[in-house]
């Protein structure tokens, strides 16, 4: 961990007005910004310890706070900080060339450091903050970024050689090493006979024995569980992700389910999902094994999942250009029904899709007056702080970039500058965007649906239901069930991508019709209450997937959905301040022991 160098907000003050160059303002300032984020970064290099301990001690409530913690964390830095420079120096925003000398000395200051990307990013969210208000693009490219290796140090991993099979006290060994608990297993013996069997089995399926297991010394904590992930090297050169799920009861900590396959790690580290909390400092090289562990996730990603958010923004913009660069493939309007509230563009074979919203909504918007832009894109920025519960895309939001005009068709760019000319504009060579969402890249659900053969739309039948549950248990209601706002990914997963009629899930008033008599034709009563009214019983008609045959496969695996009960009982745990359980892996992972 870095040591602060101990200039605090006051001993800044008073040093300012005592400055007197510029030249000296620039350094005091630099000194103070370095001693800010040296405080913000301790801080957040805390919080996966404190969230193994949550995990410890069973304190759910714990883990869903420190997830939203770590989140906002930088950013009440970064506002607080803004705020104060442009109070001790009013004419900030429009002094280029001092925030040009902070940066470059800023940089001398970092550049030595492991973590010098995070403090640069650091310095360049100031910068954004300062322009918040303004049409003023700041860089969001990499300068002198650390590199991420293959040459792994040897504190992130623990390498486990076998001979033959996988025994229960080699696996009884990973439990125990890895990451070091303060609690207990229940049954110890047990899982680790269970594992190994799980393990033997897949070598038996490839016909080879396993040469090498490699675990990452580090324990990965999300919501009511931890992770143990490494991979398996098999004789016969191959390997396979090993991800041991563990949970904790009153009788101890357990493993739950193990993960062989690598589209359901892809999953489990979906950005859809809550970032885990990793006890390691190596966010470089735990980043670039992750995406040799799933190559088909893009790198970027895996540093926003590991909670380095900001990292993880500057390399989705590289990848966004070098996408374009290496295809010659444009942005371009995304396939699909044009959306009523976002324009949504991609290239056409990218990892991520990027959307803005409308000035004004199209004629097909059904939901009353529009709240403006601001309010939609709060919706989005809230998903991004809360548990996703592996059903909700993540957003990177974007403020204040500025993307090369070769980047985007001309009939895009002709769109974007009329429909969306609040927040977007051209700068000479440049567009510039007010904000931008980047999600990772999904194939609309009607799409899909239309292209699917029955095995395939089986699975993402049951899936569209299990993302409807995941959501609700995180206490967000869909209020437009239309298929059209869900999305399809490589691994068959359906996730909800657009967020426009997203409520708070207890606000909702779960009403029915189906205690009405036929032929009654007086209003019902809830018809004149106010709020957000939902009558379970219309989720298959609210769907609007056109072919019967879908629509009764979906009352065969959710038809829970469609009753008053599911809802109130969920709706009655999140009023207790319960955390409901959800899936994130299928009932074919979890161990069956004798």
């Amino acid at each position: 961990m870095a040591v602060a160098i101990g200039i605090d907000q006051e001993q800044f003050t008073f040093r300012m007005v005592g400055a007197a160059s510029r030249g000296n303002r620039v350094r005091i300032t630099a000194e103070w910004v370095l001693a800010q984020f040296e405080q913000f970064y301790n801080e957040f290099l805390e919080v996966p310890y404190r969230a193994k301990t949550a995990f410890e001690q069973r304190h759910h409530a714990t883990s869903i706070w420190l997830s939203r913690h770590r989140l906002s964390l930088y950013s009440s830095y970064i506002h607080r900080m803004g705020a104060y420079l442009q109070a001790i120096q009013p004419n900030i925003s429009v002094d280029a060339s001092f925030l040009n000398q902070l940066e470059d000395h800023f940089w001398r200051m970092i550049e030595q450091r492991y973590e010098s990307d995070v403090a640069y990013a650091f310095m360049h969210s100031i910068r954004r903050m300062v322009y918040r208000d303004e049409w003023k693009p700041v860089e969001y490219s990499s300068f002198g970024f650390a590199e991420s290796s293959d040459d792994y140090p040897v504190e992130l991993l623990q390498i486990f050689p076998v001979h033959g099979q996988v025994n229960a006290t080699l696996v009884e060994r990973i439990l125990r090493e890895i990451p070091e608990f303060s609690v207990g297993y229940g049954d110890i013996t047990g899982d680790s006979e269970a594992v190994a069997w799980r393990i033997n089995r897949l070598a038996g399926r490839r016909a080879c024995d396993t040469a090498t297991i490699e675990m990452i010394d580090a324990g990965f904590y999300r919501n009511r569980g931890a992770y143990l992930v490494g991979k398996i090297a098999f004789s016969n050169g191959s390997h396979a992700p090993l991800i041991l799920a563990l949970l904790n009861s009153t009788g101890g900590i357990y493993c739950d389910a193990v993960i062989l396959d690598q589209h359901l790690a892809h999953n489990l580290f979906s950005s859809t999902l809550a970032n885990f909390h990793v006890t390691t400092l190596y966010y470089h090289e735990l980043s670039a094994y992750l995406h040799a562990l799933m190559p088909q996730r893009a790198l970027g990603l895996n540093y926003s999942t590991i909670g380095y958010n900001h990292v993880g923004k500057v390399a989705v913009i590289n990848e966004l250009k070098q996408e374009v660069a290496s295809t010659g493939e444009v942005l371009d309007t995304a396939i699909g029904e044009p959306g009523t509230v976002a324009i949504g563009f991609a290239g056409r074979h990218s990892a991520y899709n990027l959307k803005v919203v409308r000035n004004h909504p199209t004629a097909g918007y059904k939901w009353g007056e529009f709240e403006g832009i601001d309010s939609v894109k709060q919706k989005y920025s809230r998903v991004h702080e809360i548990n996703r519960t592996g059903s909700m895309l993540d957003n990177i939001i974007y403020f204040n970039i500025a993307l090369e005009r070769e980047l985007f068709a001309q009939s895009l760019i002709d769109e974007l500058l009329i429909e969306a000319s609040e927040t977007v504009t051209r700068q000479r060579d440049m567009i510039v965007f007010k904000y931008l969402i980047v999600q990772p890249r999904m194939t609309p659900l009607p799409v899909f649906l239309q292209n699917a053969g029955a095995r395939e739309v089986r699975i993402v039948i049951e899936s569209l239901g299990d993302c409807i549950k995941n959501n609700a248990a995180a206490n967000i209601f869909n209020k437009d069930l239309d298929a059209r706002n869900y999305g399809v990914s490589h691994f068959l997963k359906v996730y909800l991508y657009d967020y426009d009629a997203l409520e708070v899930m207890v606000d909702v008033k779960i009403r029915s019709n189906l205690d009405r008599f036929d032929g009654e034709e007086d209003i019902p009563d809830w018809y004149f209450e106010d709020g957000i009214v939902f009558l379970p019983e219309e989720i298959e008609a609210g769907l609007c997937i056109d072919d019967r045959s879908q629509r009764q496969l979906f009352r065969e695996f959710h038809g829970d959905l469609l009753t008053t009960r599911y809802w109130e009982t969920l709706q009655n745990e999140l009023a207790q301040n319960e955390v409901p359980a959800v899936k994130v892996y299928p009932d074919s992972c979890r161990l069956q022991r004798a």
